[in-house]
């Protein structure tokens, strides 16, 4: 797993995930982010922040019809407002409206508790443990699982579960490893194991 790792940092080099000024905005952001592109997260966030209102406490006084409207460029706006303000409601309820209280949490029992919010699946409670709150978890998204799948380290039917443990069994629990390594496989899986793979010139040849 270490040389998958080091051939991918070798040719992109440090990716300095997940963009956001503080930990509120990076979960925002995984929230959002869910079918669609960055750039599109990128404009419902500076929306937001034209109003001034990123901050848990003013979201979560928002209406939804408000927070669907800043919200527009990121798709799904109705949806994604619902699960914003779920994610909100568990955020101010359980911890003040305080990430660096939610941090506190143990990540096992905490990624239960977000698993259980409206919205959040694996990949996002995952993101909001690792990029957010510092977590040793590994992120299992539609590149890495695609990556891993074609060079033949998990079967194409594997699940995320099942992903994820070989990387937990493999690897040191460790942020700063976690996080570039997933940064890593987006990278690979953007430039070359798309859906139709472009092999030639791919760090990973070697597998």
């Amino acid at each position: 797993m270490t040389e998958i790792y080091d051939n991918l940092y070798q040719a992109y080099g440090p990716q300095n995930w997940w963009p956001g000024d503080s930990s509120f905005e990076v979960a925002v952001g995984a929230i959002l982010t869910q079918n669609t592109n960055w750039g599109n997260v990128e404009k419902a966030i500076e929306n937001i922040k034209a109003k001034k209102a990123l901050n848990a406490g003013t979201l979560h006084k928002m209406s939804h019809k408000q927070l669907a409207s800043l919200i527009r460029p990121a798709g799904y706006f109705n949806v994604k407002a619902k699960r914003l303000k779920s994610f909100l409601a568990f955020l101010c309820n359980d911890y003040s409206g305080s990430m660096q209280k939610m941090k506190k949490s143990n990540a096992i029992s905490l990624r239960k508790r977000l698993l259980a919010v409206y919205g959040i699946g694996p990949e996002t409670a995952d993101s909001i443990l690792l990029y957010a709150l510092d977590k040793p978890v590994f992120v299992i998204d539609a590149y890495t699982k695609r990556v891993m799948s074609r060079h033949g380290l998990v079967s194409e039917k594997a699940v995320y579960q099942e992903i994820q443990e070989l990387f937990h069994k493999n690897l040191s629990p460790d942020v700063q490893l976690f996080n570039e390594y997933h940064a890593l496989f987006v990278m690979v899986g953007k430039d070359y194991c798309k859906s139709k793979p472009r092999c030639t010139g791919c760090p990973l040849h070697f597998l």
